[in-house]
């Protein structure tokens, strides 16, 4: 299958709920922001010694909606609790989607958003499939770079580290009815962030693959960045590292298709039955996240034009049978936490294709990794945009 763009990538059609609200609905904008500084400051965390998401900034970003007065003027005020209705829909029918987007100190001191339009579209279409009220794009980019201008300081000055950015989109409706919420918050928090996995640098993961459970499934929200994806994998994920893995490999169907590694998307370097080498990850089926970061690699490899590059359906038994003929050469997983993450092995049940799983049952299955496969390269490349080591029309400047 040939690649898409990636605004191919990541369009989805209107939903029922929000087609009118497309044309109809005003959006909020960013010249009638207003900025409360905050009159004290946070201590500013090592950047050496940050844990994921445990971190945030001095300020936030808030939007208020409301099906009777439209959308009210964004704020950027101090960083702070929440009031929340007891009866608000996020909190019964989990009427919420987020983003996950950086910011980044480059070795020019410049700060940079990296293809942070592409978070916007796929925002923008996770609220029309939660029936959350539509936005321009353009205006709410516009509000987190004044927010990220606001608390620059939190942006870490290194290149091992990031300002992690995560726009926030709830239901407010007080009322335990199930419908379309009336009324609504748009907020954004910031938080400075190391590595996203504790085992650091590129040192492989190992995986468990568990037919018995899925994590998305077709005609559902698996390609959108809404709550109720990630919340039911805790149990699995728990699972993985009672069975000495640090995440879970997803299959989907009773043919077992792959589709994501934890959070991150799936890509398999191999040589392919005609000989050819060739990167491949599973398509956009509506199962699968339309992850920026992925697209990004699917941009990069096609660009080199030195081996195959191919979005399509992979099934457990394929991924074994190239193992086991020594044509796998590496596995990886891509997101914009981890950037890219090597795999090491994978535990899954033997081949006697078991219709249940457990440990004794399970057979580990060894991934090679390389220091010269795409892997790598693609995580080198993609830093040194980021990071301002190389120019790009990917990166946007914040300040």
């Amino acid at each position: 299958m040939a690649v898409r763009t990636a605004l191919q990538q990541l369009r989805q059609p209107p939903h029922p709920c929000n087609r009118s609200l497309r044309f109809a609905s005003s959006s909020f904008r960013a010249s009638d922001l207003t900025i409360e500084h905050s009159k004290s400051t946070k201590p500013k965390p090592d950047p050496s010694s940050l844990v994921f998401g445990k971190h945030f900034s001095d300020h936030m970003l808030t939007i208020n909606w409301s099906e009777s007065k439209g959308w009210d003027k964004p704020q950027i005020k101090p960083f702070q609790n929440l009031s929340l209705h007891p009866a608000s829909s996020v909190l019964h029918y989990s009427t919420e989607l987020f983003e996950g987007m950086k910011a980044f100190r480059g070795v020019d001191n410049h700060i940079r958003l990296f293809r942070p339009m592409l978070n916007m579209q796929r925002m923008l279409s996770s609220a029309e499939r939660s029936c959350l009220p539509l936005f321009d794009q353009d205006e709410l980019l516009e509000c987190i770079r004044k927010l990220v201008e606001v608390d620059q300081e939190w942006v870490p000055y290194t290149t091992d580290a990031s300002l992690y950015i995560r726009p926030t989109f709830i239901g407010t409706q007080p009322s335990l009815g199930l419908s379309k919420a009336q009324h609504a918050m748009l907020f954004v928090i910031v938080s400075p962030v190391g590595p996203y996995f504790t085992v650091g640098g590129f040192t492989p993961l190992s995986l468990l693959a568990d037919p018995r459970f899925v994590r998305a499934w077709k005609g559902g929200v698996g390609a959108f960045k809404v709550g109720g994806n990630y919340g039911p994998t805790i149990a699995l994920e728990n699972e993985a590292k009672n069975q000495n893995c640090e995440q879970v490999l997803w299959l989907y169907g009773d043919e077992e298709e792959i589709t994501e590694a934890g959070t991150m998307n799936l890509f398999i370097y191999w040589i392919n039955k005609r000989g050819e080498k060739e990167l491949v990850t599973p398509p956009l089926d509506g199962i699968i996240l339309p992850g920026v970061t992925r697209q990004s690699m699917l941009d990069l490899a096609q660009e080199w034009g030195e081996f195959k590059v191919s979005e399509r359906t992979i099934r457990m038994r394929e991924l074994l049978e190239t193992l086991e003929s020594g044509r796998i050469l590496e596995v990886f997983g891509t997101g914009t936490a981890c950037v890219v993450c090597p795999v090491g092995s994978l535990l899954y049940k033997g081949k006697g294709l078991l219709t249940s799983l457990s440990v004794s049952h399970c057979q580990t299955y060894k991934i090679p990794t390389t220091k010269n496969g795409p892997a790598m390269r693609l995580h080198k490349e993609l830093t040194d945009l980021q990071y301002g080591r190389k120019k790009s029309i990917w990166t946007q400047l914040v300040i």
